[in-house]
């Protein structure tokens, strides 16, 4: 009988995996050339604002030390 049972799960998981794989390849995708492109053009636009281009100011700087380190 487990020979039965293992064949049965056998058979369930690989029609699982026929369901998703089906559902899969019947998404719609979208070109990834235009994808791309809108990412770059997103980051073009919004360069003024991105803080690894531009860098903060030390004195708005939550994470700059406040004191100086002193060795005695």
């Amino acid at each position: 009988m487990s020979e039965k049972t293992c064949t049965s799960n056998s058979v369930l998981q690989t029609n699982k995996l026929i369901d998703q794989l089906r559902l899969e390849a019947s998404m719609e995708r979208i070109k990834i050339s235009l994808t791309a492109a809108d990412l770059i053009q997103y980051c073009k636009d919004h360069r003024h604002s991105d803080p690894l281009l531009t860098g903060i100011a030390s004195s708005s700087n939550p994470f700059k030390d406040k004191k100086t380190c002193v060795l005695l």
